[in-house]
């Protein structure tokens, strides 16, 4: 194996040998890119000095044997002996999610053979700097699999050098480059010392915000690099010399197939391309203008996906789980594509959410008739007792009674598909049960508008009897149960308290604690500190809860109704309310399998780790279940089936993790900006009236002990897990969801003001700021 080679030596394939900035640069000048000349010290001769070592210290001392140093000199000499520029290129660099930008050193301006080869020495010591590790550390990438070469290239004496990404790093839009450009070498605009010129070029044209050149860098004539100040009248770049940088822009990124981050160079009257990489942290493309249809869509998917999904997400729950069961639902009302590729993947992992546009099928005519039809025989007050039901029940005991740990491999690796075969046949009872349902619901709604009493149409469905209020009230009660016995006062707890707190768990457990659609977040089961959060909030004080039949009452009362007419209306709100109770219930029961899938995948985990494969068992979400079902016998998997799979995991945990402060969607998007006037932040008005407050935003389940009596909620999402929250909430203000969403419908039920869909709250409110929450209007504002 060669200890050093030339720069054209090397393609994209051979990152092992050249690392990530070598393979790329080669692969540049292989396909005829202005790429300055140079050669790479290969990872082998790493391999050879270093000799197990990791430290830094140990490469700054170490000797390089005769055999390496003959071979960079000769190497150096044959590109003229000049001044160059040494760079380190890491096995890991430059991959999908792990760009290593800045992690290891540079050296520019270095002249003289023994200085190449100290600056050599150097590189491979900044493998083992604290930052490089602890990066290592932050994306999962083992020590012990990181090997490092070294770029020797022809040191370009700029006029002008800067950035250029090939893709709008801020919006992501594909369709503009942005250029940063400054006088001298590139290293003051990549290391943020300067304010460089900004040009942002796009089919209709060039956007130019000038810089201030505050530092300039150069080459000292000794070797090395000088700063002196800089001057804003200094040369910008020409015309020519940014339309050639355009050019190869597009072209590199059309190459490689992806948006670049592009070092350059500009000097006597050419430009050189100095690095490419991939860009790392790109926002999605924008998704454009949505229309009215796209963003209802959109306002359940951001409710539904407060974080990213997994590969195994994709290929298990989203599929098959709510969101699959959605789409079966709306495709038999006539409307296809509801949800059909909603969420684009970028190197096996999800990048973006966009919402897509229904298409009616032939079916559409025909389904008014086939709604009534349903309407008439499927009662949803009776939906329970429907033997598909009670199948599906009875399905779900028995594949949860299974002892996961004892099964062999091959019937284990089958229980995720038995777990999501049961969710197919609940398709059919939410399409037979939910046109009676929206047929109450209308019903009552058109009575009471023509009574002249729609404002009561809220309050007439609190009355409903639903899952979520049956596990609400137990909280209630074990809350109160924690009060009388202490159990939340520190030491052990109480057994009467254990044995109340195990009784909800095998009722309520399944329950999800962040959202619906994935089943990589933990249920109540499997985080029951949550549940014991909400407890502690209830213990604080005590709830208050509306009575939606006094709304009843006052409908009663009308002048127009008589004694025939008061006792229809009763029927009505009867219907409706069971119409919400199967809505709710039907969502609580068909959550039922998530927990067993997620179960089953954890086990499937430990079996891979027990074999080496997987660090943690929860790593297992990193891959697609297809991937799982290939493996035939975990025990003996081939070498090279066992490294592909870890190499797998590691770039798509890399890519999650570059990601992590990335948006799956711009929520300006679903939520446009309106004009406010006073008001701090507007939604959806979802639950009427008017309340006073302090800001309390929780960002996630893990926060729910911090929300004190009388604050107004502030946070992401909701869903029935946060609901418990409402009982000592003055107010709830959300980012996404509407006035249809679950915490809509309970804070009506609980009387007090909600807005949804502020798409800002949580970043616009802040915590203890007294606000002003109007339910009717939709408004947050200052309180006076």
């Amino acid at each position: 194996m060669k200890l050093v080679a030339p720069l054209h030596s090397f393609g994209r394939g051979d990152l092992a040998m050249a690392g990530g900035k070598g393979a790329n640069l080669g692969e540049l000048v292989r396909n005829g890119f202005p790429v300055p000349g140079g050669f790479v010290v290969t990872t082998h001769a790493y391999d050879v000095i270093a000799q197990g070592h990791g430290t830094r210290a140990y490469f700054e001392q170490v000797e390089l044997p005769d055999e390496l140093r003959e071979a960079v000199a000769g190497a150096y000499a044959a590109l003229g002996g000049g001044p160059v520029a040494v760079r380190s290129s890491a096995t890991a660099e430059d991959l999908p999610g792990a760009a290593f930008a800045g992690q290891q050193d540079t050296y520019l301006n270095v002249v003289g053979e023994q200085a190449v080869l100290d600056a050599v020495r150097r590189c491979w010591g900044s493998l083992w700097t604290d930052r490089a590790v602890a990066y290592r550390a932050r994306l999962g990438i083992d020590d012990s699999e990181v090997r490092i070469a070294v770029v020797v290239q022809n040191m370009v004496e700029a006029d002008l050098a800067g950035v250029m990404f090939t893709a709008n790093p801020v919006t992501g839009d594909r369709a503009q480059l942005v250029v940063d450009a400054s006088s001298g070498l590139g290293e003051a605009v990549v290391s943020g010392l300067v304010t460089p010129d900004h040009y942002v070029i796009s089919d209709a044209g060039t956007a130019f915000t000038p810089g201030r050149r505050e530092v300039v860098i150069r080459g000292a004539a000794d070797g090395g690099v000088t700063r002196e100040t800089g001057s804003a009248a200094q040369e910008r770049l020409p015309d020519a010399a940014l339309g050639e940088l355009v050019r190869l822009g597009k072209e590199v990124a059309a190459h490689f197939g992806r948006p670049q981050d592009i070092e350059w160079a500009y000097a006597g009257g050419r430009v050189h391309l100095l690095q490419a990489r991939p860009m790392t942290a790109l926002p999605p493309p924008p998704v454009g203008r949505l229309n009215r249809v796209q963003r209802r869509i959109a306002t359940v998917l951001m409710e539904y996906l407060p974080e990213r999904p997994y590969p195994i997400d994709m290929t298990t729950w989203i599929p098959y789980g709510p969101v699959g069961l959605m789409a079966r639902v709306a495709a038999s009302f006539g409307m296809a594509g509801v949800f059909d590729g909603f969420l684009r993947e970028e190197d096996g992992v999800v990048y973006q959410l966009v919402p897509q546009k229904p298409r009616p099928t032939l079916k559409l005519p025909a389904v008014p008739f086939s709604l009534l039809a349903r309407a008439r025989r499927f009662d949803p007050a009776r939906w329970t007792e429907d033997p598909r039901f009670r199948a599906y029940l009875a399905g779900v005991r028995e594949l949860a009674a299974r002892d996961l740990a004892e099964l062999p491999w091959a019937e284990l690796v089958r229980v995720p598909r038995q777990a999501l075969d049961l969710v197919g046949p609940v398709t059919g009872l939410r399409t037979d049960y939910l046109p009676g349902t929206g047929l109450a619901l209308l019903r009552l709604l058109v009575a009471v508008k023509l009574l002249g009493r729609g404002r009561l149409f809220g309050d007439l469905l609190h009355g409903a009897r639903t899952r979520t209020t049956d596990a609400n009230q137990a909280l209630e009660r074990l809350a109160e149960l924690a009060r009388r016995t202490g159990a939340l006062d520190g030491g052990p707890r109480p057994a009467e308290f254990e044995e109340g707190l195990r009784a909800f768990l095998a009722e309520y457990g399944h329950r999800e604690t962040s959202s619906p659609i994935l089943v990589t977040t933990p249920t109540w089961s499997d985080a029951p500190g949550t549940v014991i959060d909400l407890i502690k909030v209830l213990a604080a004080g005590p709830p208050a809860r509306k009575d939606g039949d006094d709304a009843l009452g006052r409908l009663l009362r009308h002048p127009w109704l008589k004694a025939a007419g008061r006792a229809r209306m009763r029927r009505w709100v009867e219907a409706a309310r069971a119409g919400v109770a199967f809505r709710e219930d039907s969502h609580f029961s068909f959550m039922m399998p998530q927990p067993i899938l997620r179960r089953s995948l954890l086990e499937i985990g430990r079996r891979l780790r027990g074999q080496g494969l997987l660090d943690r068992p929860e790593d297992v979400f990193h891959l697609r279940l297809p991937e799982l079902e290939a493996i035939r016998d975990v025990t003996a998997m081939a070498g090279a089936d066992r490294e592909r799979l870890r190499e797998t995991v590691r770039a798509r945990a890399a890519k999650r993790e570059e990601l992590s402060g990335v948006r799956l969607i711009d929520p300006a998007a679903v939520f446009p900006v309106r004009e406010t006037g006073d008001a701090l932040v507007t939604g959806a008005p979802a639950s009427g009236g008017v309340t006073t407050g302090p800001v309390k935003v929780i960002r996630e389940p893990s926060e729910f002990a911090r929300l004190e009596s009388g604050d107004v909620l502030v946070c992401p999402y909701t869903n029935p897990s946060w609901t418990p929250l409402f009982q000592l909430a003055s107010a709830v203000v959300v980012d996404a969801g509407g006035a249809a969403s679950h915490a809509a419908i309970v804070a009506r039920e609980y009387g007090i003001p909600a807005v949804m869909g502020t798409g800002r709250a949580t970043s616009v409110l802040v915590d203890g700021q007294p606000v002003t929450v109007n339910g009717d209007t939709g408004r947050v504002t200052r309180a006076l």
